[in-house]
């Protein structure tokens, strides 16, 4: 069992029944469930995440007037729940985690990963809100929302980013992907830069996994999940995930045959994302350098501020 399925286990075997017992007038207006950072909320926890920050645990939240009426006492009663569950013990939080689980306010947690207390309601308060922190706000599994607003709230934010912002970093995407993976990468080597070159092909791989993510219509999570997690996205994810561990792997060894092998891939790559910009019809265009697709994507953009940004921002 992961981290999720055991939250899940210790919330109906010891939680709800608090709930029930205690609470019961509050019951249908408390949400449940495990979102966030971590391992687990991705379902990605394994033995070595087990050393910090994990185990049975879980989070409450509330609506604010109620965290104002029973915050407290509920989380003294969610504290004194037993301390070991399935022979594991119970999740203690440390000062730099604090806030992951227990009972929180439903705004309060929204905002600590958007900057607001709501959904987004403009194309600048979304052009804000990183990727990562949308992956965050949006992962792991609600166990129990009778009252409903939590669950609104996390599905109006997984139904991603207004497509006009989608295209805009989709854009800045092929110009950073190009410049640092198809154009800048050689030019590095032969200065005999090699820690530039090596910083050139880490900017590849972010932005082509970002990309990856950005043609799925999915949040890219934090840098330490971003290529484990794309590898389940059905649009070019197995594909590239496979041909960027490669990559890393010829980055290591960095002799003449890997570097030639490494630019192969990088440019395979982004013949694969140029193949899908066309399939979605971001671009026309036949040229095989990713910077030329970048502004034609842009243009595509109806609201006139944004599409007159630099291309290369975002």
């Amino acid at each position: 069992m992961n981290g999720l399925m055991i939250s899940e286990a210790y919330f109906l075997q010891c939680g709800l029944p608090m709930i029930e017992k205690k609470f019961a007038v509050y019951k249908d207006r408390i949400a449940v469930g495990l979102v966030g950072e971590g391992s687990e909320c991705f379902g990605f926890d394994d033995e070595i995440s087990q050393d910090h920050d994990w185990g049975p645990g879980f989070c409450i939240w509330l609506e604010t007037e109620d965290y104002i009426e029973i915050g407290h006492a509920l989380q003294n009663l969610y504290d004194d729940l037993p301390h070991s569950f399935m022979g594991l013990h119970k999740r203690v939080e440390n000062p730099l985690s604090k806030g992951r689980i227990g009972v929180l306010n439903t705004q309060v947690f929204y905002k600590r990963f958007t900057g607001l207390n709501h959904v987004p309601e403009t194309l600048e308060q979304w052009r804000l809100i990183s990727e990562d922190r949308l992956s965050a706000a949006t992962n792991g599994q609600v166990f129990y929302d009778p009252l409903g607003k939590f669950t609104s709230l996390r599905n109006r934010l997984k139904a991603y980013y207004p497509e006009e912002i989608r295209l805009k970093k989709i854009a800045a995407r092929c110009m950073t992907m190009a410049q640092a993976g198809q154009y800048n990468y050689l030019r590095c080597v032969r200065h005999g830069e090699t820690v530039a070159a090596q910083y050139s092909l880490s900017l590849f791989l972010e932005a082509s996994i970002s990309m990856v993510f950005l043609l799925n219509k999915e949040y890219k999570p934090f840098y330490k999940w971003m290529h484990r997690a794309m590898q389940g996205l059905p649009l070019l994810g197995a594909q590239i995930y496979e041909m960027l561990n490669q990559l890393s792997k010829n980055i290591c060894l960095a002799d003449d045959s890997m570097i030639r092998e490494c630019y192969m891939l990088v440019e395979d790559i982004s013949g694969l994302m140029i193949k899908e910009l066309k399939r979605q019809s971001l671009s026309d265009c036949n040229s095989d350098f990713l910077f030329d697709h970048g502004p034609i994507v842009q243009m595509k953009i109806q609201t006139e501020w944004l599409r007159n940004t630099d291309v290369m921002k975002d």
